[in-house]
């Protein structure tokens, strides 16, 4: 059985990691709230550049002529992991990875080649423990991300696409729910989905119709234009979506750590309580037995 002081040694050690899980939590809950605000801020641009790209597509008619657009036979698939560039976030990092590496698989046994890229710290390193080749590896944003790192992502997947490297380009990320839910999803970016051209999903309203519009220049030039900034938008969206996410799993997580601290505690005082309660009376025994002695 541990002595009385080995017993208040890991008192101590425990309250000192429940003190850092329980600062890492308040951390990680005033990051989300910052983190939820962008997200909300970010919406209204978004909805406005799927509107000018759906109405400009639809005075264009004929789409096909632009790089970005173009639908062709998929023989190699990117694959783009958004992960973060620390832990203790719970299954964050690893959910993400592991639907990740079964989309390889599932492409390889289709025949399909796949070239992975990849943004956060921890899934480069577990790209490079399992020895897969990384095309590009973007760090050091993903708590905070900024629009020049969207954009970083969104000029290389266009250049990738463009050049016929890849014949498709899929994110997955975590797709922020609540501080206890993150779905894992994963969406493809390049080529751009019909119904973005169209304007609605399926079984949905189309946009309303607001009249007559001029272009100038010429609608072609302006959708040339407009698909690199959606895209830029869509990744962006994709990186606040992880962020929030990211926070959400390591405010739970460190709850947890710390609701766990704290019952280690309490047992670990249970304990020392019951051997310091066991050696006074051993302690009582020993002065009896030796008054009777005499």
């Amino acid at each position: 059985m541990p002595s009385q002081q080995d017993i208040k040694r890991r008192i101590r050690t425990v309250r000192s990691t429940h003190k850092i899980t329980k600062a890492m939590e308040l951390i990680s809950a005033a990051k989300l709230r910052r983190s939820q605000q962008r997200i909300m801020a970010m919406r209204p641009y978004a909805n406005r550049m799927l509107e000018l790209i759906t109405s400009t597509a639809q005075a264009l008619g004929n789409v096909h002529g632009l790089p970005l657009l173009e639908d062709r036979e998929t023989h190699t698939v990117a694959l783009v992991p958004l992960s973060g560039d620390r832990g203790l976030a719970g299954a964050f990092n690893a959910q993400v990875l592991r639907r990740s590496f079964a989309l390889e698989h599932d492409l390889q046994a289709q025949g399909i080649a796949v070239k992975w890229l990849v943004a956060g710290k921890r899934g480069r390193s577990s790209l490079r423990f399992r020895k897969r080749e990384i095309d590009t590896a973007w760090t050091g944003f993903s708590d905070r991300p900024e629009f020049a790192d969207a954009q970083a992502l969104a000029h290389r997947l266009a250049e990738i696409y463009a050049s016929a490297q890849v014949d498709a380009v899929l994110l997955v990320y975590n797709r922020f729910g609540t501080a206890m839910v993150q779905t894992v999803v994963e969406q493809e970016i390049l080529p751009l989905p019909r119904q973005v051209l169209e304007g609605f999903d399926e079984g949905a309203m189309p946009p309303p119709v607001r009249g007559e519009v001029l272009y100038e220049p010429d609608p072609e030039l302006i959708l040339a234009r407009l698909i690199p900034a959606y895209l830029e938008t869509e990744v962006f969206r994709a990186l606040l979506e992880s962020a929030a996410s990211e926070h959400g799993a390591r405010m739970s997580a460190m709850r947890n750590a710390s609701k766990n601290a704290e019952e280690l505690i309490d047992l670990l005082t249970l304990i020392m309580n019951r051997a310091r309660q066991a050696s006074i009376t051993q302690e009582i025994l020993e002065v009896v037995a030796g008054a009777d002695a005499l």
